[in-house]
């Protein structure tokens, strides 16, 4: 399987971005799917995940209520929409496919990683 992120740039602080994920091939018949992210010198972090169906979604606290994670499974596609970014949220945004049904929070609930793409808040 492999994922093409793409969505990521510049937006000043408050702003909005739309990022966006599409899997290679049907990555399988429940699989969960996620975001994590990782700025300059620390350590990649869990953002929002999204079960097969859509019915489940989580999410990092200092993303909840600016975030929304969302899928297309007719088209293979994750999204995670951005609004009222914050200086803070820049990093490099990692789109993944879980090994499971289960929408995890740690990096080794996924299987597969997408390329990243980069968010840059200004303020």
């Amino acid at each position: 399987v492999q994922l093409q992120a793409s969505g990521g740039g510049l937006v000043q602080a408050e702003g909005s971005l739309r990022l966006s994920c599409t899997a290679s091939r049907r990555t399988g018949s429940n699989n969960a799917m996620g975001w994590f992210r990782q700025a300059p010198g620390k350590e990649r972090e869990f953002v929002a995940s999204i079960s097969w169906r859509g019915d489940s979604t989580a999410y990092a606290d200092n993303v909840q209520g600016r975030f929304t994670i969302s899928r297309d499974n007719a088209k293979g596609t994750v999204y995670l929409q951005m609004n009222s970014l914050k200086p803070e949220d820049t990093a490099v945004y990692y789109c993944a496919v879980a090994r499971s049904s289960y929408a995890g929070r740690r990096l080794t609930d996924y299987a597969y990683w997408g390329q990243g793409t980069l968010v840059t808040v200004s303020s």
